[in-house]
C-alpha cells in the first residue's frame, strides 16, 4: 500500500514533482536523439549537415541548462567534446 501525503500542499507539490519530471524526461530524450543524429553525421563523414546539427544541439543544450533540466557546465562540456569531434573528423 502507497502512503500519500496528507496534507494539501504537500499533495500539489507531488503533481507540481511529476510534471517538471515528465518534462525533463522529454528534454533529456530530445538532447540524446539530437546527439546521436550528429554523431551519425560525422560518422558518415557529411559534414555539412554535421555542423548545422552541431548548431543545433549546441542551441538545446543551453535550453536544458537555462532551464536547469542539466548543469550548465555539463552543457558547455559536451558542447565543446563534440566540437572537438567535429575538427577532428574535417
Amino acid at each position: 500500500m502507497k502512503i500519500l501525503a496528507n496534507i494539501k500542499s504537500a499533495m500539489k507539490r507531488i503533481n507540481v514533482i511529476k510534471k517538471k519530471t515528465a518534462r525533463n524526461r522529454m528534454v533529456k530524450s530530445q538532447l540524446k536523439t539530437a546527439i546521436k543524429r550528429f554523431e551519425e553525421a560525422v560518422a558518415i563523414g557529411n559534414l555539412e549537415e554535421a555542423k548545422a546539427k552541431l548548431r543545433f544541439v549546441e542551441k538545446k543544450l543551453m535550453q536544458a541548462a537555462a532551464k536547469n533540466v542539466i548543469h550548465k557546465g555539463k552543457a558547455s562540456r559536451k558542447v565543446s567534446r563534440l566540437a572537438a569531434k567535429l575538427n577532428k573528423a574535417v
